[in-house]
């Protein structure tokens, strides 16, 4: 299915719009899967100004959807109707405030956050260095890793909603659970602010390099994954669920599930979003047949199918 241009009707009732706004964007490239179909509407905001006059002017029936770094992303092959938002170098800002505070734009990724913390002396961010995404996705799925997570250091965030209204959420606006958040879904994260506590620089950073050396070790890091397919049920590991039901190294065209680590999924060439999709199907299949329980993805999936 060919998605039409409405870019031309866009940028007419837009005027002052500062930003990039592009027709059939491919988005593979900007997944760690490397695959996908195009955005019927690719737009990268030059600022949270800019955001908001946007999504202000954009019409209702348009959807919007958006993606961060693409690191926890299957963009399905048939592409993603409607808007694309992408936030870039107007967002990637980082201040240090007083009391051990980080004011971070939501486009920075995590590992980025976790060492501006270190050189500030700020501690309790470390675990963001083990995290391979952006600082909205954090938010939006209260992010985490090696014992910690983003509800134990959010003081607020700024975000713009679908009316192009800007908004503060504090912690507790999020509603957080495991991976997990309340925010309203038309909410576009601008930035976020950390509490830290002090700390040494030299400390924070070993243990980011203990949290570097745990993932090369045990995590398919330098291949095409999109880390973490499934969340962890309630007293239990998907990984060892998945290794149980027999779908380490399980393969569905050139997808698979990582020898190394069977709850990572990789594209070992030539995958397509159907297939790393549908080997993730046909691992809840298996682990609930063998199992009983029912694994939830973690990755987020967008777009349509192929025709």
């Amino acid at each position: 299915m060919s998605l039409p241009d409405i870019t031309p009707e866009l940028a007419a009732g837009m005027p002052g719009l500062r930003g990039r706004m592009l027709a059939h964007q491919p988005l593979a490239d900007l997944t760690w899967f490397r695959v996908g179909g195009p955005a019927q509407v690719l737009f990268a905001p030059a600022d949270e100004d800019d955001l908001a006059y946007f999504l202000a002017r954009l019409p209702g029936e348009v959807p919007v959807t958006v993606i961060g770094l693409g690191s926890n992303l299957i963009v399905r092959d048939g592409g993603v109707p409607g808007v694309v938002i992408r936030l870039g170098r107007g967002f990637n800002a980082i201040a240090v405030e007083e009391g051990y505070r980080l004011r971070v734009g939501t486009a920075v990724p995590d590992v980025k956050a976790a060492r501006a913390a270190a050189d500030a002396g700020i501690d309790g961010l470390a675990f963001y260095r083990g995290i391979p995404g952006g600082i909205g996705g954090a938010l939006r799925m209260n992010a985490g890793a090696h014992g910690g997570e983003t509800k134990d250091v959010l003081v607020e965030a700024r975000a713009v909603d679908r009316a192009g209204n800007v908004r503060v959420l504090g912690n507790a606006d999020f509603g957080y659970s495991y991976r997990h958040s309340d925010a309203p879904a038309d909410l576009v994260f601008t930035q976020a602010l950390f509490q830290g506590r002090p700390g040494e620089p030299a400390a924070i950073l070993a243990e980011m390099e203990r949290i570097t050396a745990a993932r090369e070790a045990s995590q398919p890091i330098r291949e095409k994954t999109g880390g973490s397919t499934f969340k962890n049920p309630p007293g239990h590991k998907a990984w060892q669920l998945i290794d149980a039901a027999g779908c380490r190294g399980l393969m569905r065209g050139a997808a698979q599930m990582s020898p190394m680590h069977c709850n990572f999924m990789i594209n070992t060439g030539g995958a397509t979003a159907a297939d790393i999709e549908a080997l993730g199907e046909d691992v809840r299949a298996r682990v609930k047949a063998h199992s009983g329980v029912g694994l939830e993805w973690e990755i987020k999936r967008i777009g349509i199918p192929a025709d």
